[in-house]
């Protein structure tokens, strides 16, 4: 007899969501320490963070964006400071406000742009601060279950580790950072398809010399959906190069994966890096949620090197400090790994820079697949 995902599993399996989610700490933008003033501690380091968003303001001390859908994309930037202590695949988040920024990671000088163009100049005047070959951008789309807050932090850590040479820009779509609301977080990643093109309308008119695109999670079904809509609408590969693509811990119907990737051009399969991990605990609960279908993030890797795209399992990686579904940032092996491919730079011929992602993988013992 078939069996049903019965309610009582439904319930079990959205309690486990919220376990293995995002944890309910304090959100940080703007809030400053009046004992600890960022200005004062030696050895900080600070990244300007552009932020595009699909959420709604809020009112809230500490949060700036909420979980509302709004009607049209906002524009935004924050500096994100990062501690002399921080340690590699760790992210020092305050536990209590005010942060101090001596040990933990800051957000501040939150600053709303009311134009394109107005964006368009900060990201230009970041980008004119980078030697030549060093300008460009980071897109960086997060995931499931992340309040604003998470997800720059997140970035700023990830920036950090990677020692990523360019500007970082954050899409932060209204996800309700909540682990029982996974069907709204789809609902609003749907929801926010045409921002993404829209955002790659505005990016394209910077200037960029080159892009990379970081995705996670949820965050990759979104990603994948813009690049499908981009490359039948003859757009996608017409503005800024795009270098490399990264889809880590892909959590998108395994069927729909191929259905996607099947609409793209071999040219952008070619630079698509999938990272999976079988002991995904956050990809078998929404694996449970969606009836079964296999998640691209937690499948078999032979199967999807067959799709014409660069697999990398992690699966044997175990010193990740944000568990098996945020290996890419958690363990100290993997970000900096992504960093050395992300700053290897082979379009401007610079120095040691000549090595391909595809060679630094190849010197590593996670095992990596290739079409």
């Amino acid at each position: 007899m078939k069996r049903h995902f019965g309610t009582r599993s439904l319930i079990s399996t959205l309690v486990l969501l919220v376990l293995v989610g995002c944890s309910a700490a304090p959100e940080i933008i703007g809030i400053r320490n009046a004992n600890v003033p960022v200005e004062s501690v030696e050895d900080l380091t600070k990244h300007r963070i552009f932020i595009m968003s699909t959420r709604g303001s809020s009112e809230v001390a500490g949060a700036f964006y909420s979980s509302v859908r709004a009607p049209e994309l906002g524009m935004a930037s924050v500096d994100a400071t990062v501690p002399p202590t921080h340690v590699v695949g760790v992210l020092e988040r305050p536990k209590r406000l005010p942060p101090d920024p001596r040990t933990e990671f800051t957000v501040v000088n939150p600053i709303v742009y009311s134009t394109d163009a107005a964006f368009i100049s900060g990201i230009n005047r970041e980008l004119a601060k980078r030697a030549p070959g060093d300008r460009k951008l980071l897109i960086f789309v997060h995931g499931f279950n992340n309040t604003a807050s998470d997800a720059v932090l997140r970035l700023s850590q990830f920036v950090e580790d990677t020692d990523f040479k360019g500007v970082p820009v954050l899409f932060t779509w209204a996800s309700a950072a909540k682990g029982t609301r996974y069907v709204y977080d789809l609902n609003s990643a749907l929801i926010a398809r045409p921002e993404v093109r829209n955002l790659a309308a505005i990016l394209n008119r910077t200037k960029a010399e080159s892009v990379d695109v970081f995705a996670h999670s949820m965050g990759t079904f979104l990603t994948m959906e813009g690049l499908v809509h981009q490359q039948q609408t003859g757009r996608l590969g017409k503005g800024i190069p795009i270098d490399h693509i990264i889809l880590a811990s892909p959590d998108i119907d395994i069927d729909l994966f191929r259905t996607q990737i099947s609409a793209l051009h071999p040219s952008i399969k070619q630079r698509m890096f999938l990272l999976i991990s079988k002991d995904d605990a956050a990809l078998r609960l929404s694996r449970r949620i969606a009836g079964g279908v296999p998640r691209v993030g937690a499948a078999d890797a032979l199967q999807l090197e067959k799709l014409g795209v660069t697999v990398i399992d992690l699966s044997q990686i175990e010193d990740s400090n944000s568990g098996s579904h945020s290996k890419f940032a958690g363990s100290p092996e993997v970000v900096q790994l992504i960093g050395a491919g992300l700053n290897a730079n082979e379009r401007f011929g610079k120095t040691g820079s000549s090595t391909t992602f595809q060679e630094l993988l190849a010197n590593t013992p996670i095992m990596i697949l290739r079409n």
